[in-house]
């Protein structure tokens, strides 16, 4: 399974790499894909929600009719979740979302989702480079040279890069991400792939 490398000018390179079958060309198991996006999703959610139930509500215990011969219901204090004002009933506390997923189920997720994006042929790679300074028209160059449209597209390094992580970070379409960063969610989420020459063997690390 090999692609053939392109420079940041949009031109090959007449190099090819040869992608590892065992990461680009496994049978999808789209149930996996299911259980990493929905732990990926699930980690994202801060789980700060907070109500007062009526034990935290400010206000008189007494009670605020006699018991019997009012024609209306019985009631207590003020703070009884019927009244308006009062507190809530059951309501939401502060709690932890995430969801636990084993490590190898993760890891047939990513794959899966990999090899879906390669049969589709939304995969490309391209010569390592780097910028010397932040610059946001250059990455937007990178991006135009390589014929990639407005499709959201995923460049994905061997190692971070500060520089072109900046570079990307006012393009809405375009991100930069660590190879050891990458996550089903992401994969996903993008039309297109860009794979530097380098992270092809970070992948290969990573699954090892």
């Amino acid at each position: 399974m090999k692609l053939d490398v392109f420079n940041i000018n949009g031109e090959k390179t007449g190099k090819s790499v040869d992608l590892p079958e065992e990461i680009f060309g496994v049978d999808p198991n789209e149930h996996t894909v299911y259980l990493a996006v929905k732990q990926y999703l699930a980690n994202q959610r801060q789980g700060t929600h907070k109500s007062k139930e009526r034990g935290e509500i400010q206000g008189s215990r007494k009670k605020i009719k006699r018991q019997k011969g009012t024609g209306t219901a019985r009631a207590g204090d003020i703070k009884s979740p019927i009244f308006r004002g009062g507190g809530r009933i059951f309501g939401p506390r502060p709690r932890t979302y995430g969801i636990k997923l084993n490590k190898k189920v993760r890891a047939l997720a990513r794959k899966s989702a990999l090899s879906s994006k390669m049969a589709e042929g939304k995969i490309m790679i391209i010569e390592d480079f780097t910028f010397d300074a932040p610059k946001t028209s250059q990455f937007v160059n990178v991006v135009k040279n390589l014929k990639l449209g407005n499709s959201r597209t995923l460049f994905v390094t061997g190692d971070h890069d500060k520089n072109l992580y900046l570079s990307s970070r006012n393009c809405p379409k375009a991100s930069v991400m660590n190879a050891k960063d990458l996550n089903t969610y992401e994969i996903l989420r993008s039309n297109s792939l860009v794979f530097a020459e380098s992270s092809i063997q970070a992948m290969k690390e990573i699954f090892s």
